[in-house]
């Protein structure tokens, strides 16, 4: 198939993936200058958006375009999930250079499909240009029933901290798509993770649903510099137990424990459950893993414990402002 030339092109191409199916709450989508979208009656909206940049967040030579098509959607909509909402709709903002609306664009195109598919969220609109390097921002809108949204802010002293999943394996991933050579053919768990990582979706809403979670948030930055966001909302703090928490598998302890700590991207679930609830919370979700990893306290400081030893949480996940 030929490279799109120019913007219509470009645009042509996107609408050729992404056909006009569009769900009821889509009034009108691509082809106009906006788009008309209508809550369900009962909803509040979800409004989010992320960035992808290549350099930053992504290297060309490294990623395939498949999954940099699906990060850019998969990280935006676990905002929503974060908030224990449902997405419904997303606008994409992408400027590229003239030499990747070829192969790499189609790629990424079909990335993007699938994550649509998978994640139940239409694309309803968006813009082009042309730049030296890719440049990707998402806008997703979702749903929440009225008075469900998760926030960071209702956390209390004596609720315990839970996590999603296993911490720090899409850091694990990445260093390992570092060391390697050449195109990635097969994937680990590890590597899956941070390249084709899943919005904890069913878990938020579950979450809402049954007014289990005081507080929650979704782990991007890692859980060092994300907990004390949380904590500043809710105005309380933590203890973290090191011992407790879900960390990579294939690892030394304690190489495992720091990525645990400090890794990125891993877009799981952090959230608080009050005493009287926490038997309710199973030991898993879906298949997806629940630990309790600690406690909320009325001391405005986060510490962490290990082998008997207290000391403070430094921040140490990622900062794109950070030295």
């Amino acid at each position: 198939m030929k490279a799109p030339t120019n913007e219509n092109e470009i645009i042509g191409r996107i609408a050729e993936v992404f056909p006009h199916h569009w769900p009821r709450t889509v009034a009108l989508a691509l082809g106009d200058d906006g788009a008309l979208w209508r809550p369900r009656a009962g909803n509040e909206v979800v409004l989010t958006c992320d960035w992808l940049l290549e350099g930053c967040h992504f290297l060309r030579a490294k990623h395939p375009a498949e999954a940099v098509g699906w990060k850019c959607l998969a990280r935006a909509v676990s905002d929503i999930a974060a908030m224990g909402g449902v997405p419904r709709c997303f606008l994409l903002s992408l400027a590229l250079p003239a030499s990747l609306t070829g192969k790499w664009f189609d790629g990424f195109l079909q990335g993007l499909k699938r994550a649509a598919k998978s994640l139940r969220c239409e694309l309803a609109g968006g813009d082009t240009t042309r730049q030296e390097k890719v440049l990707i921002n998402v806008t997703v809108v979702g749903e929440v029933r009225r008075g469900r949204a998760l926030l960071r802010a209702g956390a209390h002293a004596g609720d315990s901290l839970f996590v999603s999943g296993r911490l720090g394996e899409a850091e694990a991933g990445l260093d390992e798509l570092r060391r390697r050579k050449g195109a990635v053919r097969r994937s680990s768990e590890n590597l899956h993770k941070h390249l084709y990582p899943e919005p904890r979706l069913a878990l938020g809403e579950w979450l809402g649903k049954r007014r289990l979670a005081t507080a929650a948030m979704d782990l991007s930055d890692g859980l060092s510099s994300d907990l004390p966001r949380l904590c500043a909302a809710s105005g309380v703090g933590a203890r973290v137990d090191v011992d407790c928490l879900p960390v990579v598998r294939n690892l030394k302890l304690a190489q495992a424990r720091h990525l645990g700590l400090h890794g990125g991207d891993d877009y799981e679930l952090l959230f608080t459950v009050a005493e009287k609830d926490v038997k309710r919370v199973p030991r898993a979700y879906r298949g997806v893993q629940l630990t309790r990893i600690g406690k909320i306290t009325r001391e405005k400081r986060i510490v962490v414990m290990e082998g008997g030893k207290t000391r403070k949480l430094e921040a140490g996940g990622w900062d794109p402002f950070g030295k």
